[in-house]
This record gives structure tokens, C-alpha cells and sequence, in this order.
């Protein structure tokens, strides 16, 4: 089969370092990629949203499947445009991916499936979260405890442009849930959780994502998780006439009274992605092709008892400044011999030298028997790593890792 990823993430770069393992790959090609892309397969200077560059390269190269990584080109139609040209794609439609473009919608899906969300509040009080209603990649969410927390986020949502969703603030533990998706049908993929804040401890703005782990130790049946809370949005969609075909990822918490979602994504996780696909222990080619076909097979995805982590090196004004560009990397190829799986974010090659060109500029990841043995060695292998201004989290996964 010959693939074609959008994208130009870290995200982007697991799916392709992942469907490259399968026998069925014949020629891969990505849109618009990056260094570390560009050694898998052919990088094409197409950006994401531009939907006719992209349908004229899927023709070109003969595309059996298309898969559409960020969430910008699918809540614009992008994958509606490529398959309205008979192109099988993973990705949802513009109308089904509205449960991540737009989070009332989302919340009155929920509503009609019966699926428990958090609150919405009339007016903005503390404590409170404030969520821009639309897209904010992963950084519209404001917790707010206090009133100097709760003016700061209003004035951070009008800065988006967009309307704002208030909500009662849920205590608990926040996970990652990720499910594969055929228009009918949630087959369970994975739960990750993901560290949103910039700063150790959870303190600083939020961010992309600072890193994540998996499994996760609180989530013991991940089908019968992805069972109560996906499936009856995903029959809620179909019944709407706008099924859902791709990655549908639902945001958590586990609170006291059961869990409870914040919101919905359209597409695989970043960094969650970059932690569950090295845990698959099943041809990732074939399921997207399936959910792309409307055929996805009974029963649950092949996961190896290996955990995962994974950490992000990200610029020194990072998040404030999404690009930070022209310092030299050096150690990459070493964190590669220690056994890591580096995933470039944020990078170019400029004069044959690799250099930043992004805000969060690589994910760092590793295995292992369990989250203590997997978190020591993703840190082990970004201390080989190297740049002017490097910054990380240093305590990605240190709970549970002692739990």
C-alpha cells in the first residue's frame, strides 16, 4: 500500500516510524514532514491544510490510503475533499470532526449520547475551567482557582478569537483515551496521560504537552473504558448522519463519581502517540486501512506488557514563542544507540546541520518492563541530547512510577 501522512509532527513521525514496520507498506510519503520524516519516506513541501496540493500528490503517487495527522486540515475538510476524489482516508469528516473544532457542539453530542461530561456554568466563577471553544492546539484549557487565575484566562481565551466554554472544575486524575474508529465501531487503542504545564509540578502555562507515559495504573480495562465513553458518541454521530472515521481521543477524569469527560479530540495525541504506538504489538497499517474501510476487526488491539515514556525538549521561550530556530542538535544518533526512539517536533537542516525550528523541537521515548525501568531510560537518553536554551520537565511519569 502506498500512504501518504500529513503532518510535520513528532506525532506524525511515530505513525510513519510505526506503519513503516508493516509488510503491507510499499511506498510512503509525507506532507509536509521533517528531518526526522524525511528518513522514513518522501517529504513533499505540501502544507497540511492545503487540500488541493495534498488530493494532487495522492493522485501522483497513487495513494491507497491518506492519513491526516493534525487537527487544523480535518476540522477545515480536507479529508472530505480527498474522498469526495474516491481517496480512502483516516481522518474524520469537517462535520464529525466538530467534536473537537468546537466544544459546545461537543458538549450537546454528549448530552444526547448520555455519555457524563463536566457542568457547564452560566457565568464564570471561581474555581471554574474556562476552554476556548475552539481550536487552541492543546493550549485553550484554563484551571482556575482563584479570581487572578480566572481573569487571566478570559483575557488568554479572547486572545484566541474565539467563544469560551465555562465548566465545573472536576478533581481527580486526568488520562488520555484513544480509540481507532471505523464510522460504526470504537475498537480500543490505549490510555496514556499526558503532562500539560510547561514547569515540574504541574505550574507554568499550559503547553502541546510536556510528555506522557503508558499504561496507565488506574486504568485496568481500557475496552470497557473506550465501551462507556466512546461508543455512544460515536453512535450519536452516525445517528446525526456524520459518522466518525479516524482516531477519536477522549480527554478524562476520573473522579470520585466515575469518569467523566473533559473533552474530545479528533485525532491521535501529541505526545500520547509518541508512548502507545511502541506498546502495539499488531500491524498499525492494517487497522487504519480497516477504519478507513468501514471494516474494523472484532475483539481488541495486541498491546505488549511494555510501558512507555516519553519526554519533550522543547526551546527556552516555549510555549510564549512556538519557534525557536537555529540552534545546532547534537546526540541524537547517541540517544538512538542507548535504545531510544527520538521523534522530531521541531527541527530543520540547515547547511547539512540539524538544527531547532519549532517550539517543542523533539520527543524523547523509551520502554521498558515497567514505568520505572521506561522513565530512567527515556531521561538517561535526553541527557545525550543536546542545544542552546534545551529545556524539559524533569518529573514526566515519577508518580507513577513509584505507585
Amino acid at each position: 500500500m502506498n500512504v501518504v501522512i500529513v503532518g510535520s509532527g513528532a506525532r506524525e513521525h511515530a505513525l510513519a516510524w510505526r506503519l513503516r514496520q508493516s509488510p503491507r507498506l510499499g511506498e510512503l510519503h509525507v506532507a509536509p514532514g521533517n528531518p526526522g520524516l524525511a528518513a522514513l519516506g518522501t517529504c513533499h513541501p505540501v502544507r497540511a491544510d492545503d487540500g488541493d496540493g495534498l488530493l494532487s500528490l495522492a493522485l501522483t503517487i497513487d495513494a491507497d490510503l491518506v492519513v491526516i495527522g493534525p487537527e487544523g486540515p480535518l476540522v477545515a475538510g480536507v479529508a472530505d475533499q480527498l474522498r469526495q476524489s474516491g481517496l480512502a482516508v483516516f481522518g474524520p469528516s469537517a462535520e464529525a470532526a466538530r467534536i473537537e473544532g468546537s466544544k459546545s457542539f461537543a458538549k450537546e453530542v454528549l448530552r444526547a449520547a448520555g455519555v457524563p461530561t463536566a457542568e457547564s456554568l452560566p457565568v464564570a466563577r471561581v474555581p471554574c475551567v474556562v476552554k476556548a471553544d475552539g481550536l487552541a492546539s492543546g493550549k485553550g484549557v484554563f484551571v482556575c482557582r482563584t479570581q487572578e487565575e480566572l481573569d487571566a484566562a478570559l483575557h488568554a481565551v479572547r486572545a484566541f478569537g474565539s467563544e469560551l466554554v465555562i465548566e465545573e472544575l472536576l478533581e481527580g486524575e486526568e488520562v488520555s483515551l484513544f480509540a481507532l474508529v471505523d464510522g460504526r465501531r470504537a475498537l480500543a487503542l490505549g490510555a496514556a496521560q499526558d503532562f500539560k504545564r510547561a514547569g515540574d509540578g504541574d505550574t507554568g502555562p499550559n503547553t502541546g504537552g510536556m510528555g506522557a507515559y503508558s499504561p496507565v495504573p488506574r486504568v485496568d480495562d481500557v475496552a470497557a473504558l473506550v465501551a462507556q465513553v466512546h461508543q455512544p458518541v460515536v453512535d450519536e454521530l452516525a445517528r446525526r448522519g456524520t459518522p466518525f472515521v479516524g482516531c477519536l481521543f477522549a480527554g478524562l477524569m476520573l473522579t470520585p463519581d466515575g469518569p467523566k469527560v473533559l473533552e474530545f479530540n479528533a485525532r491521535f495525541g501529541d505526545p500520547e502517540t509518541q508512548v502507545l504506538l511502541p506498546r502495539l504489538d499488531c500491524d498499525l497499517l492494517e487497522l487504519l486501512a480497516a477504519a478507513a474501510d468501514s471494516r474494523l476487526p472484532e475483539g481488541a488491539v495486541a498491546v505488549a506488557p511494555e510501558a512507555a515514556v516519553t519526554v519533550v525538549l522543547a526551546g527556552p521561550g516555549y510555549p510564549a514563542d512556538s519557534v525557536y530556530a537555529g540552534a545546532r542538535i547534537d546526540g541524537i544518533a547517541a540517544a538512538e544507540a542507548a535504545g531510544a526512539l527520538v521523534f522530531h517536533a521541531g527541527t530543520a537542516v540547515r547547511g547539512g546541520t540539524l538544527v531547532t525550528n519549532g517550539g517543542r523541537i523533539l520527543s524523547v521515548t523509551a520502554t521498558g518492563p515497567d514505568l520505572a525501568a521506561a522513565r530512567r531510560r527515556a531521561y538517561d537518553a535526553v541527557e545525550l541530547i543536546s542545544f542552546d536554551g534545551a529545556r524539559y520537565r524533569r518529573d514526566i511519569a515519577e508518580a507513577a512510577a513509584r505507585a
